[in-house]
């Protein structure tokens, strides 16, 4: 298949950016990163790669067992005169929540950028085993 050059939808994308119907609410343009989710003998490990976006404007909340990741990655301007072949590379805001396949300590999660990389690590929560508590049998006085 040959490749074609690049022609900017710049028109469509206004088209559902825009209130065009007043009934009809602006879309906004959302992308979801793609993430890695594994566990180790402690910790369950979230990886999402964020190549281009500043470490610092992205939020990281753990709520009981839901990971939620927030930010936006700036939109650059298409040149004029670059004659793009594909345009392929995504920009706008995001936001990602994943329920965690464990219990974890959401308190004591940590957060590092690593060349591109977002890695959070998150504490498991310790099971605790239950107990069995025997029923003492309290005989009445009777008067």
């Amino acid at each position: 298949m040959a490749i074609v050059p690049w022609k900017s939808f710049k028109d469509i994308d206004k088209f559902f950016e825009e209130d065009w119907m007043p009934f009809i609410p602006a879309m906004p343009r959302i992308w979801e990163p793609a993430m890695d989710i594994y566990e180790d003998k402690n910790n369950v490990v979230v990886e999402v790669p964020l190549a281009g976006i500043e470490p610092e404007k992205v939020d990281v909340t753990v709520e009981g067992d839901v990971l939620t990741i927030k930010g936006a990655k700036e939109d650059k301007k298409e040149e004029k005169g670059k004659n793009y072949w594909r345009k392929e590379v995504r920009s706008g805001s995001f936001l990602r929540s994943v329920t965690l396949p464990v219990e974890v300590k959401g308190d004591k999660a940590k957060a590092e950028s690593i060349d591109g990389m977002l890695k959070i690590t998150i504490p498991k929560a310790v099971k605790t085993k239950a107990k069995k508590i025997g029923v003492k049998v309290v005989k009445k006085d009777k008067k």
